[in-house]
């Protein structure tokens, strides 16, 4: 209990939620909440998502544009690479067969100086083999490392296609050798009929490691194909060489085309393709395209992180907002009730105030009537010491007088609550009060076995308050412990100083308890939960005499475990 007294004490310049206690509902605050909350965002996030959404399409067209241009410059670049390769070999062949006879180059040894010098230049070099073969397809000369002298090539399409243009670059093909390469070959007419071939053959290998100097990126594929679709070079995405792939052999251009295109996969692709002149070969440049827009996606999350924070930002001062607009309106509409209902029950309570001192009055009266008349009699009896049934007739004088001074001990404490209606200050010992109070319900305790404990603390100090309100709060508490717990139940009072110039009365019992609708609700005026039986201003006055005087009132109740109310008051009052 002590630490739930001290929470709550420390809560006082606080006020909490449960403070505000406003005429309307619960329930019809938290929609006009709800309705101010979803207009105001409206009006300010709709327009922030829909500059935000026009902004994300623009700068996703202009960076892919931007995207476009590295993409071709790689590609541009790789072919010229490329062709450069091609041409060099072939030129030096052309100038070889072109400066020797056929005698010269129809010698083995001197076939393997020319091979090897051209090895040994950077611009013409890489060769596997050089041959020399005659017009009826047979390699008469040949320097390499493998057995193909005496070879007739009469039947491969390379040989046809130098015969009828002079020269030639063949598509990767496997040959004799059954090894993926390629051959440059260049022939030399001798007379009107007859010509030989001076035939170089280039390992596919060098194709992928011209291809390697593109500067591609983790992910990216450049690689070759022939005209029918089928890889020259390694393929990252599709496989080794002379593996068809499935991707549509563009139309030929003279520059670098670039397209997307979804793949077999479904995935979105940026495609750059650019034809190898004088040559079968199609360069094929292939990159993701979330590759190719990382920077889009960089833009992109922060784009959509600036939005999410200017929203979170937004709806947080939104919702502040809202809630302090709410509370203005629920406190505003509290006090408007707590006005009301002073100004409405004023008068009555005056009324019931003057009642109280008219009925004291009168029955004081014949009471005193009755004191005198007792004492008389008691006087008499006792005067005569003959008088028959002296003691029993003392005895019944006796309790008389006893029922005359109870009777007048009720009457005076009825004129203690009546004669304050206006605010004033005295000195209180806070236990005796409770125990005035209490002596207004001994009876009912009695008759109930109620069992009511009251502790006050050692140091409490007193207070300076109004008696006669303090009364009024204390009976009206302590009347609804009666009314909650069954006969037999328990009532802890106890008394408290947690916190300097203040002190705590906590009030507990046993009883059936609040239910949490009914708590949010029970300051209310009207509000009653005794179905009937009650008019629902006790708990309503009480906390309006509580505030009046300074202090602060709380409750704590679960159902079926009981209730608990805690009053804060004051050591000084103020005003």
């Amino acid at each position: 209990m002590n630490d739930s007294v001290n929470d709550l004490v420390r809560r006082v310049s606080e006020p909490p939620d449960d403070e505000v206690r406003p005429h309307l509902s619960g329930s019809g605050y938290r929609h006009l909440r709800r309705s101010v909350v979803l207009a105001t965002a409206t009006v300010a996030l709709v327009p922030l998502y829909i500059m935000t959404g026009v902004n994300l399409y623009q700068y996703r067209k202009v960076m892919r544009n931007e995207m476009i241009q590295p993409i071709s410059r790689l590609t541009l670049n790789a072919k010229k690479s490329l062709e450069y390769f091609l041409e060099a070999r072939r030129s030096a062949l052309n100038f070889i067969v072109e400066d020797r006879t056929f005698s010269e180059l129809c010698n083995r040894d001197e076939l393997k100086r020319i091979m090897t010098n051209m090895n040994r230049s950077h611009s013409v070099g890489a060769l596997v083999d050089l041959g020399l073969i005659n017009s009826s397809g047979e390699q008469l000369c040949y320097a390499g490392p493998f057995e193909l002298e005496g070879k007739n090539y009469s039947d491969q399409d390379w040989f046809f296609e130098v015969e009828r243009h002079g020269t030639y670059t063949s598509d990767v093909f496997l040959g004799f050798r059954n090894l993926p390469h390629l051959v440059i070959a260049t022939r030399r007419q001798v007379g009107e009929r007859d010509f030989y071939i001076l035939r170089a053959t280039i390992d596919a290998e060098m194709l992928s490691e011209q291809l390697r100097t593109a500067g591609l990126l983790p992910g990216d594929d450049v690689f070759l194909i022939n005209h029918r679709g089928i890889l020259q070079s390694p393929s990252r995405r599709y496989g080794e060489v002379l593996t068809p792939i499935s991707l549509p052999v563009p139309h030929y251009s003279p520059g670098v085309e670039v397209f997307e295109l979804a793949d077999e996969q479904g995935e979105d692709v940026v495609v750059a393709a650019a034809f190898i002149e004088d040559s079968p070969y199609v360069l094929i440049y292939l990159k993701k395209a979330r590759d190719a827009m990382a920077h889009w996606s960089t833009l992109r999350n922060e784009l959509l992180g600036f939005l999410a924070v200017s929203t979170a930002l937004i709806l947080g001062v939104i919702l502040w907002g809202a809630r302090q607009f709410v509370n203005n309106m629920r406190e505003a509409a509290r006090r408007r009730a707590a006005l009301l209902h002073e100004v409405e029950y004023s008068n009555k309570l005056a009324s019931i105030g003057r009642l109280a001192a008219g009925v004291a009055h009168e029955i004081n009266n014949p009471l005193a009537i009755i004191n005198e008349k007792a004492g008389l009699l008691e006087d008499l009896i006792t005067l005569d010491k003959n008088f028959p049934n002296r003691d029993k007739f003392l005895g019944i004088v006796h309790s008389v007088l006893e029922s005359v001074k109870r009777c007048r001990t009720i009457t005076h404490r009825l004129l203690g609550f009546a004669k304050h209606m206006d605010l004033q200050n005295e000195t209180i010992h806070l236990p005796s009060l409770l125990e005035e109070v209490l002596g207004f319900l001994g009876k009912e305790a009695e008759y109930r076995d109620l069992h009511i404990d009251l502790e006050a603390a050692d140091d409490l100090p007193t207070i300076e308050s109004d008696r006669g309100q303090l009364q009024q709060v204390f009976l009206n508490i302590i009347n609804n412990a009666f009314a909650a717990v069954d006969d037999g139940g328990h009532i802890d009072i106890a008394l408290a100083s947690p916190q300097s110039g203040l002190v705590t009365v906590t009030i507990e019992d046993d009883g059936v308890g609040i239910s949490k609708d009914h708590l949010e609700r029970i300051f209310e005026p009207f509000f009653s939960t005794k179905k009937g039986a009650g008019t629902g201003l006790g708990l309503s006055i009480t906390y309006g005499i509580v505030k009046k005087l300074g202090g602060e009132i709380h409750v704590k109740s679960e159902v079926g475990l009981g209730s608990q109310f805690t009053v804060i008051l004051p050591v000084q009052r103020k005003g």
